[in-house]
């Protein structure tokens, strides 16, 4: 059943976020033929460095987000909002017309320590999307919450997030027409 591709973002930096686990998980159920892994340490957007064009590792992003079929973001929720490298990374996404993101199929889910696992980071992130044109795919809403009881190594065990990411990734893969 592998075909397509798929490009996966976390939101989170550090080396084992359960984000980042999240994601891999996504990436393992969706069954891409190829699966790409975007990298956020971008610099910090500035129009000055657009001097002499984009930098090149946003131009590699952009570069994943054309080619990718669909594309799964996984965000933390921190000071109830998605973390700054996301919203960097889409700032500088949106400096090259057309937009990258525009008509893409997008899965959104979130791992927090706290008790909504990031719902307010998904709310938000959903907002993020809109000026790229990005479709988001609808529910079930993966929200994965005291994500440190959630995880067995890099694998998601709780049950009703595990069903919720399966039921995404099935949508996501429909959604692009996999």
């Amino acid at each position: 059943m592998a075909n397509g591709t798929l490009l996966c973002i976390s939101g989170s930096l550090r080396q084992h976020s359960f984000n980042t686990k999240l994601v891999k998980e996504a990436a393992r159920i969706f069954d891409a033929e190829t699966t790409l892994w975007a990298d956020l340490r971008l610099p910090l957007y500035d129009q000055d460095l657009e001097a002499d064009g984009l930098p090149e590792p946003v131009q590699t992003l952009i570069g994943q987000i054309s080619s990718a079929d669909a594309v799964a973001i996984s965000t933390p929720e921190y000071n109830k909002a998605p973390p700054g490298v996301l919203k960097n990374a889409l700032d500088w996404v949106s400096r090259t017309k057309p937009m990258p993101l525009t008509g893409k199929r997008v899965a959104i889910m979130s791992a927090s320590a706290g008790r909504s696992g990031g719902e307010r980071a998904q709310y938000m992130l959903r907002h993020f999307l809109v000026p790229h044109g990005a479709e988001v795919v609808h529910g079930p809403e993966v929200l994965v919450g005291s994500n440190f009881d959630q995880f067995d190594g890099d694998r998601l065990i709780n049950e009703i997030n595990l069903k919720a990411l399966t039921e995404l990734m099935g949508k996501l893969r429909e959604a692009a027409n996999l």
